[in-house]
This record gives structure tokens, sequence and C-alpha cells, in this order.
């Protein structure tokens, strides 16, 4: 019968660097680890170039520019994760962070199918990308809806809270309350009696008022933890706590 793997002194160094992260970040319990592909984009172009190349595998084919390797170790804990980027840890508290998520699905019209790029902030205000969806590479199944889930459970409270207290509730441009749902460019609020449903369409996060299609806003990877805006307004629609 074979043994468990033995550990290199490298992967045991590694693995105390993490745990002392997490530590530090009172992120819990660990989890689980997977293999994921990310990188820490120095800029904004990096993530603008990213997302060009991504769309482009997407119309034309996978390359070796469009698909990157699996390069980095994703550490999942009770209240965040850390990610391991060319041997440096980065810490994401769920309860912090502002995830964009962009789909190079054909039309953008869906995350279903399609490679998606997460740009999540850690604790110290960095930026994190990390490729999700079937052509992510890695096991990004594995920890994807895990983390979409656990970061709505750990901000979801608090937005429900300040709904109740008749605050509006914003995402990027795009705000809600307990009445209305609207957006900044537009000025102009509808409110949820009006509204039949509000989903992605075309790269954008549409509503669908009276029978007619609105746009919510910019487009929908501009718009920050888009799954919690979801749970919202299924919240404000049916009256009932997601």
């Amino acid at each position: 019968m074979t043994g468990p793997t033995s550990r290199t002194r490298d992967e045991e160094l590694l693995l105390a660097r993490i745990s002392a992260a997490a530590g530090r970040a009172r992120l819990g319990r660990r989890l689980a680890t997977h293999t994921a592909t990310a990188y820490r984009p120095l800029t904004r172009i990096g993530r603008h170039l990213a997302i060009r190349r991504l769309s482009a595998g997407a119309r034309y084919g996978p390359s070796a520019t469009t698909s990157p390797s699996p390069s980095a170790r994703l550490d999942l804990y009770a209240q965040g994760m850390t990610v391991v980027v060319k041997g440096r840890v980065h810490v994401v508290r769920y309860d912090t962070t502002s995830v964009f998520q962009h789909s190079t699905g054909r039309r953008g019209s869906s995350f279903s199918g399609a490679t998606v790029i997460h740009t999540l902030s850690d604790v110290a205000g960095k930026r994190l990308v990390l490729y999700g969806g079937p052509g992510g590479g890695g096991d990004p199944q594995g920890w994807e809806r895990v983390a979409e889930r656990a970061i709505t459970c750990a901000l979801l409270p608090g937005a429900l809270a300040a709904l109740h207290r008749g605050e509006r509730v914003w995402f990027g441009d795009v705000w809600l309350t307990t009445e209305h749902i609207g957006h900044k460019d537009a000025g102009t609020a509808w409110p949820w009696s009006q509204v039949q449903r509000v989903r992605p369409a075309g790269g954008f996060l549409t509503a669908t008022v009276d029978g007619h299609r609105h746009r919510l806003g910019p487009p929908l990877s501009r718009i920050p933890n888009v799954f919690v805006l979801r749970a919202l307004v299924e919240h404000c629609r049916g009256g009932d706590a997601p």
C-alpha cells in the first residue's frame, strides 16, 4: 500500500507562508486546495489585454496565447481565500472583496460554457485576475461556485440590512431600494411591481419593464459582485429573503 506523498522543503515552506497569511487575516478553517490560472496585473491595461486575447480565442479557437496554463495555487477557507502567484501569497476576504466578471462568450450574454475572467481585490487593495469556466484551465469548477456562494453569504446580510433601513445599495452605477431599481446615468428608476426580470444580455445587465428591455448602466464587466446584486433582485421582486 502506497503511503501519502511527502512534501518537499519548498512545499512545506510555502504551506507555512499560506497558513500564516490566512491566520493573520482570520480566514478560519482551510476547506480545499485547487490549481488555478491566475496572475497579478500591474495596470488595468493588463486586464484589458487578457480580455481581448481571450475574446479572440473564443472567436478563432484556442492557442498558446489565448489559453494560459494553470500556474497558481488557490486555497479556499471559511472566510476567504489565498492565491499564490509567482511565489507571492495574496489574501482575499469574502466580506470585503469586489469581484468583476467578464465572459468570453460569443455575445457576452451568459457566463455559462465560456471562459470567465474574475478580477478580485485582495486585502491590500491589489487586483488579482483568475480564469474560470470550462476554458479557464486548472479546476475552476471546483472553486468558482464555492467562492461565489461564500462571497454572497458574506456580503448579503449587510446589503439586506441597508435596504431595510431605507438606503440605496449601489453596485457601481446600478442601485436598488426595496421599492425601485435604477442606474446613475439614466436618472431613471423603475418600481419593482413593473419589473418582470433582471438578467445579463449582450454583455450588459438589463431590466425588462412592462415588456420592454432596458440596459442597466455600464457593461456587465464593470458591475461589482453582480451575483450579490442578483440575490437582492430576487429578494426585492419576491419579498422573501434569499
